[in-house]
Order: C-alpha cells, then structure tokens, then sequence
C-alpha cells in the first residue's frame, strides 16, 4: 500500500489530505476536534482558560501602569513645587487627587506622618524615624500592589508548555491503540492521534511565550517603579531633615 500527502491552501489552520488505497482521508481542523479524546479536550480547555487569564491580567495591568506613570509625571512638578513653598498640607490635598499615582501615594504617606510632628516646636530624631518608617511601608505595600497577577503570568508561562506535552503524550498513546488495532499500518489509522499530539504541543508553546514575555515586561515596569518610589522617599526625606535643621536653628 503506497500513501503520499499534501498541503492545501496556505491557511495554517489548512486541512491535510492523506491519500490510501480506495479513497482519500480528510484531516481538517473540525475532524480534528471531532477526534478528540477526553483528556486532549480537557488539555485545550486548560490552555483556553490560561490564554483568557493572560489576556485580562496584560490588559489589565498596561492600563494600570499605563495610568501610574502618566498620573506620576503630572504628580510630581506639583508636589515639588508645594514642598518649595513649605505647604504640607497642600502637597498632601494634591496626593489625594493623584490615587493611581505610585509616587502620590509613598509620597502622601510619609509626609502625612511628617505632618503630624510639623507644628510642634521641635521635630525629635525618633518622629523623623517615625516618617522614614512611614515610606518604607508605603513602598512595601505599592510594590505588592503592583505586582499583582504577575505570579499568575509566570503560571502560566511555566506550565503551559508541560500542559501541552501531556496532550502530546496523551496522543501519541492513542496513536499507537490505533495503529495497534488497525488491520493495516497507514497513516489513516493513526492520523487523527497524530494530530491531536501536534495541536496540544503548538497550543501550549502558543500560550507560554507571550506568557513569559508579558511577565518579564511587566517585572520591568515593576522594578522601574521601585526605583522611581525610593528615589521620592529619598528625596522627600532629605526634605525632612532640612526642615528639622531649619526648625532647630529658628
């Protein structure tokens, strides 16, 4: 029995024709979802669900460092210039109308804290300590923030690939039940299997790279941001001890 095969259209999603002896087998894409077993359906869901989750986690988190960054660069001007002036209070009201801001809200933290010792007559070591504080947790806690559904991309990126080589297995082990059972050898006998085997492996490669892209470009963002907030606390503390000596020296 002599067999051959080609490739029809340019489509990727094209169907394959296997030509035996008798007449022609038709591989397309909705014969191979009809072929289909449990376990290969239950891996496509899988990658299905986890390429939904990478969608709407990327999505979502463009937009909310998308918005950070621009809401900090008309942030930042403002608040330097009512440091300038000495007006606490003001800074803190711009802060609160900056709350997608990651510099607003370390800033507006520690100068609240700052605030609540400024109108004594000495500011002491342990309130300026009190404020270094202050900025430390707020950094802590916009960090946590900012990373949120990043462990889910490396999730996702990590296991896809192994998810996809289970329905890889899961193919071939019906590939050869087919070819085991089959009067005769032919690539009819096994095709379907074949091609479950494939699809699984491609799916899984398809969800993992923009999965492990999407997370090392946002882990970048997330560093950038870090250093951005300590680079404020810094400044906003040498702020503070300039304040300090120029109390005492009032």
């Amino acid at each position: 029995m002599t067999f051959s095969a080609s490739l029809l259209g340019t489509d990727v999603l094209g169907s394959f024709m296997f030509f035996a002896e008798g007449g022609q087998i038709s591989f397309g894409v909705y014969d191979i979802a009809a072929s289909l077993t449990i376990p290969g359906w239950a891996v496509i869901i899988t990658l299905l669900i986890q390429s939904v989750y990478l969608i709407a986690v990327g999505i979502e988190r463009w937009l909310t460092y998308n918005k950070a960054k621009q809401q900090s660069r008309q942030y930042a001007p403002k608040v330097a210039q009512a440091l300038k002036n000495s007006n606490i209070d003001e800074a803190i009201s711009i802060g609160d109308r900056h709350k997608d801001s990651h510099l607003a809200m370390v800033v507006s933290s520690g100068l609240k804290e700052f605030s609540a010792h400024y109108n004594n007559e000495e500011i002491t070591a342990d309130q300026m300590e009190s404020s270094k504080r202050a900025l430390e947790r707020a950094i802590a806690i916009k960090t946590a923030e900012l990373k949120r559904g990043l462990s889910g991309l490396a999730t996702v990126g990590s296991t896809a690939p192994f998810v996809g080589l289970f329905g890889t297995v899961v193919g071939i082990i019906g590939a050869f039940v087919a070819l085991a059972q089959a009067e005769s050898a032919g690539i009819g006998a096994v095709g379907a299997a074949i091609a479950e085997a494939l699809v699984a492996t491609a799916f899984g490669i398809g969800v993992a790279i923009p999965g492990v892209w999407l997370f090392n470009y946002f882990t970048n963002k997330v560093t950038s941001f870090g250093v951005e907030m300590e680079n404020s606390a810094s400044e906003l503390i040498d702020y503070f001890i300039r304040q300090r000596v120029k109390r005492l020296n009032s």
